[in-house]
């Protein structure tokens, strides 16, 4: 094929790539060259227990295609797990040019029924995860001036789902996380964007939220991995992005604030106010999507900070 995307002499780093998205992500990833790392513990859909043969899977899968990798079992929630991670991808290839944090477990049940260990245990493997695996990786690709990171979200933390609020508290924090690392990588040539997948695995077909086994083929991660290839190829100049990928679409997905209404002066805001402005306020009509936080202050509170000068 004319003008294909190549990843031929980058490492990459896929965790969870045992199973899913992951392994999905690892195998599209080395058929384009790259090298990988296939790093996952093998743990349940619940984050415990562990089988090193889940990742040792996906490296003969990639191997018997001709591909390069090395499997590694080391859990990316804690911080030295992720320094294991990215010594193991240094040991076996010399360097790392991509991550794709994907590593995750799930745990579907009403809010109320959520304990504490619920939460610690998603939000240390997803967020924490992506954090601590991702700034290992940071300090390599900062010494060789290049990068890219592809975080994983998940609609049930950008839109919510009643079953996985532990889940979805993690997901949504994972971007905030991506932001933050786009901007520090940015003057370094080190890119993060986010993909928001819809995949039929075994963690989207969990209990209380099953689906249709009969049009699974519809979302299979085969078709996700495409975006991911692209987020990590040298090509991709996108940064401080989500995209939305799956059933054989992309979209962007924004956080959006609209123009809202204004009190002259600004401390003519009273309850009665918001009230009395509400539709204002709440129309979508005008858009913006300020990349960073001082830029949402400058467009938001710019005005009120001008007129009290």
């Amino acid at each position: 094929m004319a003008n294909q995307i190549r990843l031929d002499n980058r490492v990459a780093i896929v965790t969870g790539a045992g199973r899913g998205l992951g392994r999905s992500h690892a195998l599209a990833l080395a058929q384009r060259g790259a090298r990988v790392l296939v790093n996952d513990v093998g743990a349940e859909l619940d984050g415990s227990g562990a089988d090193p043969a889940v990742a040792g899977a996906v490296v003969d899968e990639i191997r018997a295609a001709g591909g390069v990798a090395a499997a590694n079992h080391d859990s990316v929630a804690t911080p030295q797990g992720a320094r294991n991670i990215v010594k193991a991808a240094l040991e076996a290839f010399g360097t790392v040019d991509i991550v794709v944090n994907n590593a995750g477990a799930i745990r579907k049940k009403p809010f109320l029924e959520h304990t504490a260990d619920d939460l610690n245990a998603l939000l240390a493997v997803h967020q924490a995860g992506s954090f601590f695996v991702s700034q290992a990786a940071f300090e390599v690709m900062m010494k060789r001036r290049y990068g890219r990171f592809i975080f994983t979200t998940s609609v049930g933390g950008l839109r919510a789902n009643q079953y996985v609020a532990a889940y979805g508290s993690a997901k949504a924090g994972i971007v905030g996380l991506a932001w933050a690392v786009a901007l520090a990588g940015a003057q370094y040539g080190i890119a993060a964007n986010v993909i928001s997948p819809y995949g039929y695995t075994r963690m989207a077909n969990a209990p209380l939220t099953p689906l249709d086994p009969a049009r699974g083929h519809v979302t299979r991660p085969e078709l996700v991995s495409p975006v991911v290839v692209y987020l990590a190829s040298e090509e991709c100049k996108l940064n401080h992005e989500i995209l939305t990928a799956g059933g054989g679409a992309v979209a962007r997905t924004i956080i959006a604030i609209t123009a809202g209404w204004r009190a002259a002066p600004p401390g003519g805001i009273t309850p009665e106010a918001v009230r009395d402005n509400l539709e204002q306020i709440m129309d979508v009509s005008k858009l913006s999507n300020p990349l960073t936080s001082d830029d949402e202050g400058a467009m938001f509170l710019g005005p009120a900070m001008a007129a009290a000068r």
